[in-house]
């Protein structure tokens, strides 16, 4: 016999998984508060922008970079913690290149 999940079934199952791998990021980030992260963010129609910014705030569902622009000297931007699970937004250290978040790619 075949059990079929009804939408409640399936959210049931699922939000908790979403919300370990949210509030993971954000602890990981608050542990890099005022740090300078390399931030490369997909904008989309093949638009790719990369730039050097330093954490400065994390909020529930939100985390705040202040971007360092030769046009625009103190720039803030924000972008939510769904952005790094989709890979719209990656961070990464600015010397080694490396990732912030290696075990969200495995």
């Amino acid at each position: 016999m075949v059990r079929r999940l009804r939408r409640g079934d399936y959210l049931r199952n699922i939000e908790p998984l979403e919300m370990n791998v949210m509030q993971r990021i954000r602890e990981d980030l608050n542990e890099c508060l005022g740090t300078k992260l390399k931030v490369k963010a997909n904008k989309g129609r093949k638009i790719v922008i990369e730039n050097l910014a330093v954490l400065e705030e994390t909020y529930p569902h939100v985390f705040v970079v202040r971007v360092e622009n030769k046009t625009s000297p103190c720039q803030r931007v924000s972008y939510s913690y769904a952005d790094i699970i989709t890979r719209t937004v990656e961070l990464s250290h600015p010397e080694t290149d490396e990732a912030l978040f290696p075990w969200l790619n495995s």
